[in-house]
């Protein structure tokens, strides 16, 4: 069995998952963060379709930092760790892949207005 290790050394590029192959529904958080949350759709769920993984987060006052959340948390998913596991046979700290994966050249911004998503 190869680990991630040994493909960063090799540089094999087994999987990828990127937001691009996952549902993103965004909503009114409620609760804790003022009237931001109250009138904007900060919440962020984001579901991972081929393999079931779902990741949520409504804690954070903005969209991007509830999004960067969500995902770390559907990575995490056990159906993402079987669903990985199904696709490579290969061992994997997702904790350690989504921190690589989260450098600001990696994200995107995107802001919706009049019902589209816009990159900024």
């Amino acid at each position: 069995m190869t680990t991630v290790s040994e493909l960063i050394v090799s540089k094999q590029k087994i999987l990828s998952v990127t937001l691009k192959d996952c549902r993103i529904d965004t909503f009114h958080a409620g609760g804790k963060g003022g009237q931001n949350q109250n009138t904007r759709d900060s919440g962020v769920r984001i579901t991972h379709p081929p393999s079931g993984a779902v990741g949520e987060s409504r804690e954070f006052r903005t969209q991007l930092q509830n999004k960067k959340s969500a995902f770390k948390k559907m990575a995490n998913h056990p159906k993402m760790n079987i669903w990985i596991h199904q696709q490579t046979h290969v061992t994997i700290d997702i904790e350690a892949e989504v921190e690589l994966a989260m450098t600001a050249s990696n994200l995107v911004i995107e802001v919706k207005e009049n019902g589209e998503w816009i990159k900024e």
